[in-house]
């Protein structure tokens, strides 16, 4: 059985359920961002609990087939941006068509319509989130930044993080403070 869990997006998160399914205890043979294969039915009673368990340490276990197959489309884009570190020659579209079974179209509206935001959106909003964690950083060159996140030239990243930022890469290195944002907190 196939448990679907909104708001995973990083490895503590994983290792955060993995210790509630521990201390339930629930059996389970697969575990990855936003979904945990369990041995066998836990029953309701046990379910509620893992659910209640979940939701205080902010976490939501997901019901339905659209708000699944939305954190899905969002867990795909967090581990292309985030956690690939190749750059992919094909377009956001076709990978997630290819991921998740569906098409694209049916994708985009789903999303639109649930997260009142479109998927191209969410997108550059993590791969902003991901260039400002390299910037932070500040090991790599901006056009080192660019070819690591799969942008056609340094100046459309810079053109795409003012945008976003309303501030240039520059001038968000010399900050002093962080302003990086949860990346299940970012908003368009």
């Amino acid at each position: 059985m196939v448990l679907h869990i909104k708001n995973m997006v990083c490895d503590r998160c994983i290792m955060a359920v993995r210790n509630e399914l521990e201390k339930l205890p629930l059996p389970y043979s697969d575990l990855r961002l936003g979904e945990v294969t369990v041995a066998a039915d836990p029953g309701p009673d046990t379910l509620q609990r893992f659910a209640g368990n979940l939701r205080s340490l902010g976490f939501e276990l997901l019901d339905d087939q659209r708000s699944q197959t939305v954190e899905r489309i969002k867990n795909t884009i967090i581990n292309l941006v985030h956690r690939s570190g190749e750059v992919s020659n094909l377009k956001l579209s076709a990978i997630l068509e290819q991921e998740l079974g569906m098409d694209y179209h049916y994708l985009t509206t789903l999303f639109s319509s649930v997260e009142a935001m479109t998927i191209e959106k969410f997108a550059i909003l993590q791969r902003i989130e991901r260039v400002k964690e390299l910037l932070t950083y500040n090991e790599l060159a901006l056009g080192e930044i660019a070819d690591q996140l799969g942008y056609s030239s340094p100046q459309h990243l810079s053109q795409q993080f003012k945008k976003t930022t309303g501030m240039t890469p520059s001038q968000f290195r010399g900050l002093t403070e962080n302003t990086r944002q949860p990346l299940d907190k970012l908003k368009g």
